[in-house]
């Protein structure tokens, strides 16, 4: 455990979580390039002639965000609506992130609130939260605006949402996230950030798009939280 890791846990009284990363791997089961090849069929069944890029997009998220950009609001819906129901049932067989279920639990034994903010829809989120028996730890959760993917993170609107939900103030709150968009958009919201590099290649990203702290594994914040609750 990081000294910093410590002290910025130490210095906030509520917890932030990413969904896909920190708490489980929301496309273990359904993978994302398949999602994203669903996407780009219902962009061609709405008469879209779909870039080489795009159809080659592995992330759904990325697919969902440049139907955006192309600004058609009505094919925006129909794939955010698609998005929705896959997302759905990706959720059915997500896998959970070791420690992240600790995580949780922990920070409400400690009395911190916490609060699920995702990029994902809520629907998938609240679903997942239900099936492992989490829903009543979370006290919010911020899923992604309708058909309006320049609302997602790094946009720090809904982290200020989860922030408002819990009642605190900004700069009394921490968000662990794995991507950069997660860093920048706490950093513009005023929110402490923990990077969870998943994967050993991310740290130097998450480093340098200004994490407070960096951790390797969701056991490093379970560690801190479990010993503040004298468990």
């Amino acid at each position: 455990m990081s000294a910093d890791l410590g002290r910025v846990l130490s210095e906030v009284g509520a917890v932030l979580l990413d969904f896909d990363g920190p708490i489980c791997s929301i496309f273990a089961g359904y993978p994302a390039p398949r999602v994203a090849a669903g996407l780009v069929d219902v962009l061609r069944l709405q008469g879209v002639e779909v870039p080489p890029d795009v159809a080659s997009e592995p992330d759904p998220l990325e697919v969902l965000r440049r139907t955006g950009a192309a600004g058609d609001q009505g094919v925006t819906q129909a794939v955010e609506d698609a998005l929705c129901l896959a997302e759905r049932r990706a959720a059915e067989t997500a896998e959970p992130t070791p420690y992240g279920r600790e995580v949780i639990v922990a920070a409400r034994q400690t009395g911190m609130p916490v609060a699920v903010v995702s990029n994902n829809s809520a629907i998938a989120v609240t679903s997942y939260l239900v099936r492992q028996r989490l829903a009543g730890h979370v006290s919010s959760v911020v899923g992604r605006a309708y058909a309006e993917p320049t609302r997602m993170k790094p946009n720090p609107e809904p982290i200020l949402q989860a922030v408002s939900a819990l009642g605190e103030l900004p700069g009394r709150c921490v968000l662990v996230g794995d991507s950069v968009s997660d860093i920048v958009g706490a950093a513009a919201a005023g929110v402490r950030v923990i990077g969870y590099a998943n994967r050993p290649p991310k740290a130097q990203s998450l480093w340098a798009a200004g994490a407070d702290t960096v951790i390797t594994s969701m056991g490093e914040i379970a560690a801190v939280l479990t010993e503040r609750s004298g468990n």
